[in-house]
This record gives C-alpha cells, sequence and structure tokens, in this order.
C-alpha cells in the first residue's frame, strides 16, 4: 500500500494542483461541461437537493426554484441524480 505522504504531485507533467480549497468559484469550470441541466419548474418541488448536493455551487437560490449558473455548472449530473422528482435532465451541450 502506497502511503499518500510519499506521492510526488507537485509539478508531475499533467497533473492538475489545487494550492488553495475552495477555488472553484474562480474558474471557468462550465467549460468542461458535455451536459447541462435544465429544470422543469412544473415538476420542482423546492427541495433544495440540488442546490445541496452541487459539488461546484453552480445552484443559487431564487423565488421561482433553483437555477443554475451555467458559467460554473461542469455538467456532472449530480442535480438530476439526487431530485427526488426528476425535475432536472440532462440535455447535450450544443456549442458553436
Amino acid at each position: 500500500m502506497i502511503e499518500e505522504h510519499k506521492i510526488k504531485y507537485e509539478g508531475a507533467k499533467g497533473v492538475p494542483v489545487i494550492r488553495e480549497t475552495g477555488n472553484a468559484t474562480k474558474v471557468h469550470t462550465g467549460l468542461w461541461r458535455t451536459e447541462r441541466p435544465i429544470i422543469d419548474y412544473s415538476k420542482c418541488i423546492k427541495c433544495k437537493l440540488c442546490y445541496l448536493y452541487c459539488p461546484v455551487t453552480a445552484y443559487a437560490w431564487t423565488k421561482k426554484g433553483p437555477a443554475c449558473n451555467y458559467y460554473f455548472c461542469k455538467g456532472c449530473g449530480i442535480c438530476a441524480e439526487e431530485c427526488p422528482v426528476k425535475a432536472i435532465t440532462m440535455v447535450k451541450e450544443e456549442r458553436c
């Protein structure tokens, strides 16, 4: 078993380096997305699970319900998986 403290990642070619925690809000992670979440507000029960489970905090809460900020959304689909009423569907990202 490899001891984690012996693994050297810093400066290794092709290995991303995280120098600080919580830096997802500083990076335009939306460019990574191949699918985007679409919210059907007629099904949404405003349970806030999408907001709570989003790993990059791409969701904001509005009077209408959840709103996804596609600038940060990576398209991971966790929000769609966690939605108890399947109000969120993932659709293929269309790029120009």
